[in-house]
C-alpha cells in the first residue's frame, strides 16, 4: 500500500486533488465501498496521513477548494473526504475527538447545498458520538431525534437502525431502561428483517450496537436469561460481518456486564483481551475502559495497589481524551478499590466526584450505585445513622424509578445487611 499512499500524497502536493481521490484513493486504496485499507488492512492511521493532504494547511474540517484547473474537489468530493476523516479520526483518537466533530459540523453545512441523506446522516452521527461523550444527554437526545426524523423522512431501514442505536444508547445512559429496551428492540427487529441495504459507512454495525443495548437493558429489567442470549447474538453478528469495531464494542459490553455481575475473574480476563485488541487495532476509545476494568478486577482479587494504579491511569487517559460520560462509573470502581484498601474517606470523595459529573452529563445510569456505595462506606466509618439510611433509601428509590430490578435488589440487599449488622451491635 505504501506506493499508493505516496501516489495520493504526491498528487495532492501537485494540486491534482481529483486524480488523487478518484484515480488512487477510492479505487485502489479503499477499493470502492470495500474500505479495503481501513477494514481489511486496519491502516486507519496511515489513511489519516493521506487524507490530511486533502485539507488546507493540515486543518481538519477545511477541505481544499482550489487546485490545478479541472482538479478542484467538488462539493460531493469534499463531503466524502470529510466523512472519511471523521471515521478514522474517531477510530484512532476516540469518540470524543474534537477533530472529528469539526469535520462533521463542516459536512453538515455542505449538505445543505446537496440532497444527500447518507452524508447528512454520517455528519449527524458523528456529532451525536461527540455529544454523547462530552456534553449532556439532553443535547445528545436532540441529535438522536434529528437522526430519527431523517430516517423516517426517507423511509430508509439502514438509517432507521442507526437512529434507534442512538436513541437506545442515549436513553440507556439516562437511566430510562424501559425506553432504551424498546428502541433497541425496534432496531434489532429492522436489522433482522434483512431490509437493511446500507450505503453509509458506519464506525460499527448499528445492528450490533442495538443488540448490545437490548442486552444491557434486559440485565437491568431482571431478564437474566434473555440478556445472555442477546449478547451472544451480538458476538455472532459482529463475527459474521467481520466488523472489528463491532467485535470490540461487544467485548467491552461483555466486560461491563461481567462487572455488573461481580465476576471479577471474568472481568480481568475480558479486560485484558479488550486492552490487547484495542492496542493492536489502534482503537483509542476502549483503552481507558480496559485499564479501569482490569484495575478493578485486580483490586477485588487482592492486588489492591496495582489495581488502583491501573484505575487511576485509565481515568487520566479518559479525561485527556476529553470524554466525561463514563467518569461516574470509573469513580465507582475506584471508590470500591479505595474502600478495600482501608481508605474509605477517599472512597467517599471519589463518589462525590462521580456525582458532580452526573450533574453535568445527566448520565443517571450510575446514580443507584453511587448512593448504595455511599451508604456502605458511611456505615463502615460509623457515620450518622440518618445519613446512612437516607443513602440506602435513595438508592432503592432511584432503582425502582428506573425499573432496574437488578440494581434495586442489590441496593435492598446492602440495606438489609446494614440493618442486620446494626441489630447485632
Amino acid at each position: 500500500m505504501e506506493p499508493l499512499f505516496l501516489a495520493a500524497i504526491f498528487g495532492c502536493n501537485a494540486g491534482l486533488f481529483r486524480d488523487a481521490l478518484h484515480e488512487v484513493y477510492i479505487p485502489r486504496i479503499q477499493r470502492g465501498n470495500a474500505s479495503f485499507a481501513a477494514n481489511i488492512l486496519g491502516a486507519r492511521g496511515a489513511l489519516l496521513s493521506v487524507l490530511i493532504h486533502f485539507f488546507e494547511h493540515g486543518r481538519w474540517g477545511s477541505p481544499v477548494d482550489v487546485g490545478v484547473e479541472g482538479q478542484e474537489l467538488t462539493v460531493e468530493d469534499q463531503l466524502f473526504i470529510l466523512m472519511q476523516a471523521r471515521l478514522y479520526l474517531t477510530a484512532t483518537r476516540g469518540l470524543a475527538s474534537p477533530e472529528a466533530r469539526i469535520c462533521c459540523e463542516r459536512a453538515e453545512s455542505l449538505c445543505r447545498s446537496l440532497d444527500h441523506r447518507s452524508f447528512l446522516y454520517s455528519a449527524l452521527k458523528g456529532q451525536w458520538f461527540y455529544s454523547l461523550m462530552t456534553a449532556n444527554l439532553t443535547a445528545t437526545l436532540q441529535i438522536a431525534k434529528r437522526l430519527y426524523s431523517l430516517a423516517q423522512e426517507h423511509n430508509d431501514p439502514a438509517l432507521m437502525v442507526g437512529a434507534y442505536e442512538c436513541l437506545a444508547s442515549t436513553l440507556y445512559f439516562s437511566g430510562d431502561f424501559d425506553a432504551a429496551h424498546e428502541s433497541a428492540a425496534l432496531g434489532v427487529q429492522i436489522w433482522r428483517s434483512g431490509r437493511v441495504q446500507s450505503q453509509v459507512e458506519e464506525l460499527m454495525a448499528p445492528g450490533v450496537a442495538c443488540l448490545c443495548f437490548k442486552a444491557l437493558s434486559e440485565w437491568h429489567l431482571g431478564e437474566a436469561a434473555s440478556y445472555q442470549v442477546t449478547i451472544a447474538e451480538a458476538v455472532s453478528v459482529a463475527k459474521q460481518l467481520h466488523d472489528m469495531h463491532a467485535l470490540v464494542l461487544v467485548l467491552y459490553w461483555s466486560t461491563y456486564l461481567a462487572c455488573l455481575e461481580g465476576d471479577f475473574a471474568k472481568v480481568g480476563r475480558l479486560a485484558s483481551d479488550l486492552m490487547e485488541t484495542s492496542m493492536r487495532l489502534t482503537f483509542a476509545t476502549w483503552l481507558p475502559h480496559a485499564r479501569v476494568l482490569r484495575g478493578w478486577a485486580r483490586s477485588v482479587s487482592g492486588s489492591i495497589a496495582e489495581g488502583l494504579s491501573s484505575i487511576e491511569d485509565g481515568i487520566v487517559e479518559y479525561r485527556a481524551a476529553g470524554a466525561i460520560l463514563a467518569l461516574p462509573f470509573f469513580q465507582i470502581l475506584k471508590a470500591e478499590a479505595l474502600h478495600l484498601a482501608g481508605r474509605t474517606s477517599e472512597a467517599l470523595a471519589a463518589l462525590e466526584k462521580g456525582e458532580t459529573v452526573v450533574e453535568r452529563s445527566e448520565a443517571r445510569i450510575w446514580c443507584t450505585e453511587l448512593y448504595r456505595l455511599r451508604g456502605v462506606f458511611l456505615a463502615a466509618i460509623g457515620a450518622d445513622e440518618a445519613q446512612i439510611e437516607a443513602s440506602f433509601r435513595e438508592a432503592i428509590r432511584i432503582a425502582n424509578g428506573q425499573k432496574s430490578i437488578s440494581l434495586a435488589k442489590r441496593a435492598e440487599a446492602s440495606y438489609l445487611e446494614y440493618r442486620r449488622q446494626k441489630g447485632k451491635r
